[in-house]
């Protein structure tokens, strides 16, 4: 499943006049895929989708955009369709359906504003932004997308100019030595993204605690009982008031709670 947005218009056109950054995540692995356009047309859109996502990793389930018109158009139908690939809009209300790439988005301007020089630049930097965050470890899946991708982590420049171990051991590797590890890495790749997918459990389930324990949600309450409290605060929970309301309870639905009744309490202080 990819997720696509674009970032821009950017305030400081590159020399050779691009001003938006048309961005893809594979959600799985968090891969990224970008690059930079003058305009981001329905065209550029479906050349895009077929150069760097189906003519590199093959043809997606689902595709996510926002309702942008140069991302939600008839010529992105049209290629859907062809390649029988399910189309998916996030909500006007709910961005955060595609907040796997809005997420690369921030941390790819993070990574450019770091390298940049001269502003006009940026485009120049790109494919090393891309680099750097495909060799990042991510939190929500405690690996690099490069490895969940190919089964073994990217050799960096560093590595190169001042040799790491693992560059002095392949160094010594025959042929038949080196072949025969690289099919090691690849055998491995599926138990590696096994361990992404726990990881990934576990890292939601510490952010939904982390979330309702600064919400204070966790309380229950009982059926057909009748309770008071004050008009909630920007947080989510309550907060003292004079004006109180009274509810009585129907049922739960998940964590949400459906209202036989309610009525106005005045709560007098002497």
């Amino acid at each position: 499943m990819w997720g696509m947005d674009v970032i821009g218009a950017i305030d400081s056109p590159a020399s050779n006049g691009h001003r938006f950054i048309l961005v893809a995540i594979e959600y799985f692995t968090k891969w990224v895929e970008a690059e930079s356009y003058k305009h981001v047309t329905k065209k550029v859109v479906t050349d895009f989708l077929r150069k760097h996502i189906i003519c590199r990793f093959g043809i997606p389930e689902t595709l996510i955009t926002d309702n942008a018109k140069n991302l939600n158009n008839d010529m992105v139908d049209g290629l859907c369709e062809q390649f029988k690939i399910r189309y998916r809009n996030s909500s006007i209300y709910r961005p955060q359906m595609n907040g796997a790439v809005e997420a690369a988005n921030k941390n790819l301007k993070k990574i450019i504003l770091k390298m940049i020089e001269r502003h006009r630049d940026w485009h120049e930097k790109l494919p090393y932004a891309l680099i750097a965050y495909r060799t990042a470890i991510r939190t929500s899946t405690g690996a690099t997308p490069y490895s969940l991708m190919y089964g073994m982590e990217a050799v960096l420049p560093a590595e190169v100019e001042i040799p790491s171990l693992r560059i002095l051991m392949e160094a010594k590797l025959d042929e038949a030595d080196w072949i025969k590890q690289r099919h090691e890495q690849l055998s491995l790749i599926d138990e590696k993204r096994v361990n992404a997918i726990c990881h990934g459990q576990c890292y939601q389930k510490r952010v939904a605690r982390a979330y309702n324990k600064k919400l204070g949600v966790e309380k229950s309450f009982s059926f057909s009982k009748l309770y008071r409290f004050s008009r909630s605060n920007s947080r989510g929970w309550a907060v003292e008031s004079q004006r109180r309301r009274a509810i009585n309870l129907l049922h739960r639905v998940d964590r949400a709670y459906q209202v036989l009744k309610e009525q106005q309490l005045y709560i007098r202080k002497d």
